[in-house]
């Protein structure tokens, strides 16, 4: 029975792939900052731990504790909204703490059992807002963009060792707590210079009739990339993002 460790399965994406993978058989180490028993259906075959990506030592015994890992899923990540000028550096470094360092942090961690098994998957999850330039999301854009660089980066370093390592680029998707959480970090609203064109921007985004992205697309293009060696570095997962990536070229 093989073994995957997914960061971030509190809520959105993390938890769908999480769901996903064990009704297909899988053992499932479902990490998160706090640890809650009741967000998955109750199965042997499951170990909730807890993992705060941002913490080395709590990076270091969420890998001892879990075992050994067939596939790492980097999926724990965040957003704040608000114009480059306006952005706290605080808010900065926390961006980049999860959603880069945190990457890096987890998958050090679990590349030497990887390399010298011969074999393993890393998927590391990260977004379409990379495949385009959008306003208001500069700092985290540029986080995830990092991630995709390094990921392809690794790639070639680490297929001599029967590793495999792939991008998952999700669209934008309502199913989630991602927007409520980026909202909590909006800043600039009422500012007099951005104020109005943080407004308008936004009210665009709500009025959007475009298509969109589940979280089950999601999980789908994770489990694509753990299961098929067949799979291309760059997965776009929801109708939304699967079109900016055909428009990026």
């Amino acid at each position: 029975m093989k073994t995957v460790l997914i960061t971030g399965c509190s809520s959105g994406f993390g938890l769908d792939t999480a769901r996903l993978f064990l009704d297909r058989n899988w053992r499932v180490i479902a990490t998160m900052r706090t640890p809650r028993e009741d967000l998955l259906p109750a199965s042997d075959r499951l170990q909730v731990i807890a993992l705060d990506v941002t913490d080395s030592d709590s990076v270091q015994k969420a890998i001892a504790a879990a075992g050994p890992i067939d596939v790492v899923v980097n999926n724990a990540g965040f957003g704040a909204p608000a114009p480059f000028e306006l952005t706290p550096m605080e808010t900065v470094r926390q961006l980049f703490e999860t959603n880069t360092f945190g990457t890096i942090a987890v998958t050090q961690a679990v590349l030497p059992q990887m390399r010298e098994r011969q074999s393993g998957v890393i998927v590391n999850v990260t977004s379409s807002v990379t495949l385009k330039p959008l306003p208001l999301v500069s700092m985290y854009r540029a986080a995830k963009a990092a991630v995709n660089a390094l990921t392809e980066s690794m790639a070639s370093e680490v297929a001599p060792f029967g590793v495999r390592v792939h991008l998952v680029l999700p669209g934008s998707s309502g199913e989630t707590r991602f927007r409520e959480t980026a909202y909590q970090y909006l800043k600039g609203a009422d500012d007099p210079v951005y104020g109005d064109f943080m407004k308008q921007t936004i009210a665009r985004m709500m009025a959007s009739n475009g298509p969109g992205t589940h979280a089950r697309d999601v999980a789908e293009a994770v489990w694509q990339a753990a299961t098929d060696p067949a799979s291309p570095l760059r997965i776009p997962a929801g109708a939304d993002a699967v079109q900016w990536a055909a428009e990026a070229g």
